[in-house]
């Protein structure tokens, strides 16, 4: 009796497979690839023997034979394609389902290379995992397309050629482990561009009026805005450099002085409206999702980073529950809308219903992703709640419902009120907003990166007013006001610039943002973006000897011809060789500037008042200043951002450092002198000597206690710094245990505690809460970011059967089995590690001796992929830290895609 033969179909994961496979006839097979089969070498391990000895196998493309590139399988892929090699023996045909863009383009096309199927290939494509979207794709396939290939291909080779060439340059004039990346650099130049606008700023002060008045028995606010018939000053009118008002502008700038004569005036002045206007307004919805609105929305609404925001929708997708996540498109099917007017028309009625199906129009240039926006899959358009949701992917899908649904409700009607008021010399205005109709704002609003802008469904309603009325002014206060410096990049302003300026694509921005983090140029303080001294350094050493290579529209530029070669419209290889080869290239650069460049000419910072620059050593940022023909150097804490540099810090680390640090006073009771000093980790309070109470052969160390997070050192005085150094102390007792509760400050900051129970404070003071605030906070529920369930299941473990699974913990993500844990290595992504990969690590773990592993715990950081370090020092050579990344090559897997060259 004959065997049956399958249809063998290959997606990226397992949850993928899952779920197609559900959606298939029986004589179908779904298997998972695990994201890519191959990649270029990532260490020097992977090369074949056969071309070790050879000085472009190194590198991983061969840029004199027409930039072929040197595709190997990793180690960790091996079982994956003997696994796929033995399905297809039993396969009359082999469906390729990969994602619909160039990557999983380029993913498909490396199956067919290495699997070498001798039976029909086909290639399908789907922008939903619905049984209606996966049947009909079964109709339409196609052919693989090499123009997609080509251009993905290109992109690999370009990022490994700025990687691996740039890289080792900064090695040499810089510091070790250090890399660049075609549009990671680019990135890291805007936040420092934005640091050094920082850096530059002068702050302004000026002062207003806010009045309290009263029409009867409703009371409003009104400001002022002019006095005498000029305009009053606002932050609008500041100089950013100088922090003034420039000369020739016609504004009144109050001071705190005048600003209180004139309350005191005005309050006894006769109040009366002198102009009332209103204007309707209608405010229309925004367009559904693409990848980087999602992002955007998902970081002000969510507090999501770019990256756990795509993670999660991948899981989403993967689950069949949302479109594909990658896509530069507004566009809505047919289906689609017609499934989002009737949810409009069951859940909200025919009033809410925009009278005709509303299309948006897509705007992006070089459109490279899916032809469809991210919405809920399918036609049944289930909410969060139908689906049983939680976490993040309940308020994930739940933004992606509402913004969908938004796109298909009637417009909002708005009414405007602007009322002018006088009292003697002064104009005060006040403005309302009341909501006519909400519209689409029943569903969806969208939300603002600026946290005091009013959001569109606030309303400020003003009581009924007419011209010439007098009112009733109940208090006049005055306001003081400094100009802020412009606002650091967040993830979602990041991704608004990265797509403004044309740098990467969509399905680029999440793994710009997390590698330039990953290597040490970004560090994220709540939802900021700062920029190292590293970023600094390397920013300028780029800036200086390689412009183009940070130049936003050199970098859009490549995206273009990227653009081009997958649309067939240009060719890769004459790019590739004026690139690399030519006259001008990459490669007669690098090798002119490693004898130009003097590693003593890059530096980070310049503090001309002082004479003195801050520098990259191998152990971190440090100033470094001429003093009397000997150089003093001192290393900057990782607690100071370049912005926040300011002179006097230098000048008092510089001193420290050469004199000593001087007392704030001594201990009333031991007569030990207390310092503010700062140390590797930021500022503390020392109470006693070094060499004295705490050096060698002291009986015992210096009392020590950090600074709360924001307290400046110079600002510290004599009174905090012993109540500080006095912490923990006691509040009180808990009414139904008796046991004290106290207030401290530890490792990870300010915190109350009772019994072994721990509430960090985050917006309260510890030298100044109470008992009563104290127990508010421990009958909460603990805010933690250790996960209690896993993030992923990863299957049974070969040895016992035993679950493996990733966690999330509070000193980054690990695997676990049973009672062994194993952290992650810095880079690889908790979403796309491998069932194999995490028996390896968590083998690696068991294998080390308790004391080993506490000697090994501060390694140095691995050379990832391309040449690029993740951040932290290293000392060891190029070939034994890149031997620490050979499982980086895994594309894309579950949830998670391969970071290119960028």
């Amino acid at each position: 009796m004959p065997v049956s033969k399958s249809k063998l179909v290959i997606v990226e994961s397992p949850t993928k497979a899952r779920t197609i496979r559900g959606y298939l006839p029986k004589e179908y097979r779904v298997e998972a690839s695990m994201g890519h089969v191959r990649d270029l070498p990532a260490s020097a391990s992977e090369i074949p023997s056969k071309l070790k000895d050879q000085e472009w196998a190194r590198l991983g493309v061969n840029v004199e034979a027409g930039f072929e590139p040197l595709y190997v399988i990793p180690r960790d892929k091996k079982p994956v394609v003997k696994e796929l090699k033995a399905a297809l023996k039993d396969a009359e045909e082999v469906i390729l389902a990969t994602d619909e863009d160039r990557e999983g383009e380029s993913i498909a096309w490396h199956l067919v290379q290495v699997l070498e199927p001798k039976v029909p290939v086909k290639r399908m494509v789907f922008h939903e995992i619905t049984r209606e979207a996966i049947q009909d794709a079964l109709k339409h396939c196609r052919a693989i397309d090499n123009k997609l290939v080509t251009a993905q291909e290109t992109r690999r080779i370009l990022d490994r050629l700025v990687g691996y060439t740039i890289s080792p340059l900064l090695w040499k004039k810089i510091a070790p482990g250090l890399s660049a990346g075609r549009v990671q650099s680019a990135a890291v130049r805007l936040l420092v561009l934005r640091e050094q606008e920082r850096r530059t700023f002068k702050s302004g002060t000026y002062w207003d009026l806010k009045a309290t008045l009263a029409a009867g028995p409703e009371t409003f606010t009104a400001g002022l805005v002019a006095l005498g018939g000029v305009r009053v000053a606002t932050s609008k009118d500041f100089d950013d450099k100088t922090g003034t008002i420039p000369k020739g502008r016609k504004v009144v700038l109050l001071d705190e002085a005048r600003a209180k004569e004139l309350a005191a005036r005005l309050i006894k002045g006769e109040w009366r409206v002198a102009e009332v206007s209103e204007r309707d307004q209608e405010r229309s919805p925004a367009p559904p999702f693409t990848t980087s609105t999602l992002q955007q929305e998902a970081n002000r609404k969510l507090g999501m980073s770019a990256k756990q925001t795509m993670s999660v929708a991948q899981k989403l997708y993967e689950q069949g529950l949302i479109t594909y996540m990658r896509t530069d498109s507004v566009h809505l099917s047919k289906q689609a809308l017609a499934a989002l007017r009737q949810c409009v028309r069951d859940k909200y009625g025919d009033d809410y219903l925009h009278p005709t199906p509303r299309q948006y129009r897509t705007r992006a240039k070089g459109a490279q992703e899916a032809h469809e926006a991210i919405r809920p899959a399918g036609h049944k358009m289930p909410t969060a709640d139908e689906l049983g949701l939680t976490g993040q992917e309940y308020a994930l899908y739940d933004l992606i419902w509402k913004r969908a649904i938004a796109t298909q409700m009637a417009d909002a009607r708005l009414r405007l009120s602007t009322v002018s008021i006088t009292v003697d010399d002064a104009e005060f205005r006040a403005s309302g907003r009341r909501v006519l109709f909400p519209g689409f704002f029943r569903a969806y609003v969208e939300g603002a990166d600026d946290p005091a802008a009013a959001l569109d469904d606030q309303e400020m309603i003003l009581p009924p007013l007419t011209t010439g009325q007098v009112l009733d002014c109940r208090a006049v206060e005055p306001q003081g006001h400094e100009t802020s410096p412009p606002p650091r990049y967040t993830d979602a302003t990041l991704v608004r610039a990265l797509e403004s300026e044309g740098i990467g694509r969509p399905s680029t921005y999440a793994t710009i943002i997390s590698t330039i983090q990953e290597r040490g140029y970004v560090v994220k303080s709540g939802k900021q973006l700062i920029p190292t001294f590293t970023a600094f350094s390397v920013n300028a050493l780029m800036e200086q000897h390689f412009p183009e290579l940070v130049d936003t529209r050199f970098t859009a530029q490549m995206e273009q011809v990227l653009d081009e070669i997958a649309e067939g419209s240009a060719d890769s290889q004459p790019y590739l060789n004026a690139f690399f080869l030519g006259e001008s290239g990459l490669a007669r650069q690098v090798r002119a500037k490693e004898q130009a460049i003097n590693p003593r000419d890059v530096h980070a910072l310049v503090l001309d008042e002082l004479n003195a620059r801050v520098r990259i050593g191998r152990y971190g940022a440090y100033l470094e200043q001429e003093q009397n023909g000997s150089t003093v150097r001192v290393s900057l804490p990782d607690s100071i951002a370049p912005a926040e540099l300011t002179t006097q810090q230098a000048e008092q680390l510089l001193r420290q450092k050469e004199n000593g640090p001087q007392p704030l006073g001594y201990h009333p009771e031991t007569g030990e002198p207390i310092f503010v000093l700062v140390g590797p980790y930021g500022p503390y309070i020392q109470q006693g000597e070094n060499g004295e109470n705490g050096g060698a052969g002291s009986a015992r160390k210096p009392a020590r206690v950090s600074l709360p997070k924001g307290t400046r050192p110079e600002s510290v005085s004599f009174e905090q710094a012993l109540a500080l150094l006095s912490l923990p102390r006691t509040l009180g007792q808990h009414p139904e245990t008796g046991a004290p509760i106290e207030a401290g400050i530890g490792r990870f900051g300010p915190y109350v505690r009772h019994q072994g129970t721990y509430r960090s404070l985050r917006d309260d003071d510890v030298l100044t809460i109470t008992l009563d605030r104290a127990l508010a906070l421990l009958a909460e529920e603990k805010r933690s970011r250790r996960a209690t369930t896993p993030l992923r299941e990863l299957g049974q473990h070969p040895d016992d059967g035993e679950p493996v699974a990733v966690y999330d913990g509070r000193y980054g993500p690990f695997v676990k089995h049973g009672k062994t844990n194993a952290s992650l290595p810095k880079g690889m992504d908790a979403s796309a590690i491998t069932l194999e990969q995490a028996v390896a690590l968590l083998a690696e773990k068991a294998s080390k001796p308790a004391a080993r592993r506490r000697a090994n715990s501060r390694k140095p950081g691995d050379t990832q992929s391309d040449g690029k370090s993740t951040g932290k020092r290293s000392t060891t050579s190029r070939t034994t830290t890149k031997k620490t990344s050979t499982k980086k090559t895994t594309r894309k897997q579950s949830s998670s895609r391969k970071s290119t060259q960028e």
